[in-house]
């Protein structure tokens, strides 16, 4: 199981603070408390909703240099435009990262899967299509299939993939949850080399006690097959669902990574 951090994402109102003053003292800051947590990766998104594609290439490059002067934590550079990508990408010079992400639309995958060839990192893959999230299994299935065809196209193993299922919030569509769990199980089928993530608070949105429900949530989607989580590597207790999950279901041999983790705290 790995963990992406999910907290520095201009969508969030204190890192969109951040990231538009260019505060580089505040952003390392909340760069260092997730790379001591649990963090595989810190998920690195600029995108604020304000200024344009120029100013989001710039926060990208000012915030992948300044944190990696400090810090060998690997980075998971995620943007919705090719472009900003391959600026993050430019500025790892190298380094471990992770790229987040491509949709299965040509356009998508003729501009993200050759970075991920070029940089020889791993991608993340949404099950969506140019239509948008798809409302089955089968064609969230199909989004995947095409990316995976175009990763075969340019030299990316599957192994360097991670599937999205997507996450819809239950309070919009009670059924969400089952169809990202299917999703899961579907993915896990078709493509048995590439691996499975997603953005687990999504779940829970519009909901009363979100931890409780995002954990429950966690347990099954690891039953179900998921390999990654882009969470708060902060909530310890979270962390720790997976660790129990992946004990459970015979992940961890004599339960070694459980008991470290818990007589840790």
């Amino acid at each position: 199981m790995i963990f992406i951090a999910e907290k520095i994402n201009g969508s969030i109102p204190s890192a969109k603070k951040i990231i538009e003053q260019k505060d580089t003292t505040k952003l390392l800051e909340l760069a260092e408390v997730q790379a001591q947590a649990w963090a595989d990766y810190i998920d690195i998104n600029v995108g604020t909703g304000s200024g344009n594609q120029q100013d989001e290439i710039e926060a990208m490059h000012w915030a992948v240099t300044s944190i990696q002067e400090k810090f060998d934590v690997p980075l998971c550079i995620d943007s919705a435009d090719p472009k900003v990508l391959a600026a993050g990408l430019a500025a790892r010079d190298g380094r471990p990262a992770l790229i987040n992400s491509t949709k299965g639309s040509d356009k998508y995958i003729d501009a993200v899967v050759p970075l991920a060839s070029e940089y020889n990192a791993p991608l993340v893959g949404l099950a969506m299509d140019e239509e948008g999230i798809p409302k089955t299994v089968d064609k969230r299935v199909a989004a995947c299939e095409k990316i995976a065809a175009g990763c075969e196209k340019n030299g990316v193993p599957l192994e360097n993939l991670y599937f999205d299922p997507l996450v819809l919030p239950v309070s919009t569509d009670v059924q969400q949850g089952l169809v990202t769990l299917d999703t899961i199980r579907a993915i896990k089928k078709a493509l048995p080399q590439s691996k499975t993530v997603m953005a687990l608070s999504n779940i829970s949105f519009g909901l009363p006690k979100r931890k409780i429900f995002n954990t429950a949530f966690f347990h099954m989607a690891i039953f179900a097959g998921l390999d990654g989580a882009i969470l708060n590597v902060l909530d310890h207790e979270l962390v720790g669902a997976a660790k129990t999950a992946e004990a459970i279901m015979g992940r961890d041999r004599h339960c070694r990574k459980y008991s470290r983790f818990w007589r840790a705290k």
